[in-house]
């Protein structure tokens, strides 16, 4: 422990299966799927102990010429947040569609274009609300360059399938959490 903080990753996916945050039953996911198992990431994103070594951790995964770290809406929020506050990127925040009102933008808080921009994600099965953000940074002009992930709970290799070149970076997969818990 260092502040408070677990800092090797097996304690750390420990800690997050452990804390309440891997739930058993039937869950339908983003993606329409039926999973057996699901990781509540608001259970581990709202406890600053897990929070914090998990944002250094996914610190470590950003590409040397991020520029801009943007999060997803609603998961990726607290993430790109604490991973901001340990890093000092500037954080944008990506929403699912651009609203209606006000800036009538998708991508609050940083203008993206021709940035070096890596996208935070909390769990990724499919990767479709990734391959939504990925359309609206394209539309604003940023250079996407990869998404990194707190937990991949897909199938084999990370990746988006409609979007194939990005890299998926994630700090544990689906059998990381399952062997921890």
């Amino acid at each position: 422990m260092t502040d408070g903080v677990t800092s090797d990753l097996a304690g750390l996916a420990e800690q997050i299966a452990t804390a309440a945050a891997t739930l058993d039953g039937e869950f339908v996911l983003r993606s329409g799927q039926v999973s057996h198992r699901y990781f509540d990431k608001y259970r581990f994103e709202g406890m600053p102990a897990l929070l914090k070594p998990l944002a250094r951790a996914m610190s470590d995964l950003l590409p040397a010429n991020t520029e801009i770290i943007a999060g997803l809406e609603l998961g990726g929020i607290p993430l790109v947040t604490a991973i901001s506050l340990e890093t000092g990127l500037p954080a944008a925040f990506v929403r699912k569609e651009a609203k209606t009102y006000g800036t009538c933008r998708a991508i609050e808080g940083q203008d993206v274009a021709g940035r070096g921009v890596t996208f935070i994600e909390d769990v990724i099965t499919t990767g479709g609300a990734v391959a939504g953000a990925y359309q609206l940074a394209a539309a604003e002009g940023a250079n996407v360059l990869a998404v990194v992930c707190a937990i991949w709970r897909g199938d084999g290799t990370p990746r988006i399938h409609s979007v194939p070149a990005l890299s998926v970076l994630p700090v544990f997969s689906r059998a990381d959490l399952e062997r921890a818990g």
